[in-house]
């Protein structure tokens, strides 16, 4: 009994161990997290693309130690190969859309932007042919795996980085509920796991408890339609991060939009009963705000039990060993690229408008006599809808 009490008693206390650690940790991260919202924009930006590499390296490294690829030739030289490649395609194009006005002012850089697409198609052909001349007889399969291994992982990083900056340019905000509302379920769900799990949830993942993730599900949804109305009320969370071609900076500063725009809206008859309101002030983007944190809370740790699954099937507890009590940066974000596509197909279907502002930058690249032609035709049309006048005709 003795020896029982003893065993207990020390598993009891590497439990609240590890809890503290990853506890600190979180904490500390988070902080480093609210200072880099501080210093900007571009920051963030750096951030992502720090993550993203990072969270490349490490599924590549487990690619190469599962399948002993360490003989094979040229493999990690062309996985970083095939990383930049696709890096500078999607960042290309980006740099086409929000930097048209600075493009224009450079001669080598029209170029480069001209023929972005081919240049991209370009590099990636060579590293392909690579890929082949480099194909040995006896690891002929191997390699095959391996470049698979690679174009998949292209697939789950670069891509979703890519669209977690597209949605840091329609807003900050866009960028901070949704990563904040997994930030929040993950540690809810583990808090409510710890104290009250009892009911095992998936297979999977034998820690993760269904008291968790409905704990988690409710504690995400409040807080991301707090945490909304907060943000909802200053502008450089709002506006559209912009680059500012005269200061060479990114700004944001622009008129809310109608969703950053307080409302009155009537309380449904079942809770006025309960609230004691008819009526209640509150910013449209909190009930979009609703929609990101239920698909945090419900469907974005599906992108956990699919990574628990892929760490089962190759035998390993994490993807690294970087941060303390958490794994790999891999481990901390496996949820966050499921997010990262919802978040962009939800703005892209039910908010984003045509954009004036982008519209003018596309337009100023344009020949003078281009310009000239979409000019006469805006207001020919203008005038047919009895906007101009017709005496302003020329």
């Amino acid at each position: 009994f003795s020896n029982l009490n003893d065993s207990m008693v020390t598993g009891f206390s590497i439990l609240w161990k590890n809890w503290w650690i990853r506890g600190i940790l979180t904490l500390a991260m988070i902080s480093v997290f609210f200072l880099i919202i501080y210093l900007g924009s571009f920051m963030l930006m750096l951030l992502v693309l720090s993550i993203q590499v990072k969270c490349y390296h490490e599924i590549i490294t487990i690619g190469y130690r599962v399948y002993h690829s360490y003989d094979l030739p040229w493999f990690r030289s062309l996985s970083w190969y095939f990383l930049l490649c696709v890096n500078y395609f999607f960042y290309g194009e980006t740099v086409a859309d929000y930097f048209a006005t600075f493009v224009q002012r450079r001669e080598q850089l029209q170029f480069l932007i001209r023929y972005h697409r081919f240049i991209s198609f370009a590099l990636y052909l060579t590293g392909f042919c690579m890929f082949v001349l480099s194909l040995v007889k006896k690891h002929y399969r191997l390699q095959f795996y391996m470049f698979a291994w690679t174009h998949v992982t292209l697939l789950i990083t670069v891509t979703q980085s890519h669209l977690v900056i597209q949605n840091l340019f329609e807003g900050m905000i866009w960028f901070l509920v949704p990563i904040s509302s997994v930030i929040c379920n993950d540690i809810t769900a583990y808090i409510f796991g710890f104290f009250f799990g009892r009911t095992p949830l998936i297979k999977l993942s034998p820690k993760k408890t269904w008291e968790g993730f409905i704990g988690g599900f409710f504690s995400t949804v409040v807080f991301g339609f707090i945490f909304s109305y907060f943000l909802a009320q200053h502008q450089y969370f709002v506006c559209p991060v912009e680059y500012n071609s005269e200061t060479n900076r990114f700004v944001t500063e622009c008129e809310p939009s109608e969703l950053f725009q307080m409302k009155k809206y009537s309380v449904p008859p079942l809770l006025q009963a309960v609230l004691g309101w008819e009526t209640v002030n509150m910013y449209p983007f909190q009930m979009h705000s609703i929609a990101l944190s239920t698909f945090a809370s419900l469907i974005g740790p599906f992108g956990g039990f699919f990574a628990s699954g892929f760490k089962r099937a190759f035998k390993i507890k994490d993807f690294a060993d970087t941060i303390p009590g958490h794994g790999g940066i891999m481990d901390r974000f496996d949820c966050q690229y499921l997010m990262a596509t919802f978040v962009h197909v939800y703005i892209t279907s039910f908010i984003r408008g045509p954009n004036p502002s982008k519209l003018l930058k596309q337009l100023l690249i344009l020949q003078p006599e281009q310009q000239l032609s979409v000019y006469k035709t805006l207001k020919s049309h203008l005038v047919e809808k009895g906007i101009l006048q017709p005496s302003l005709r020329g």
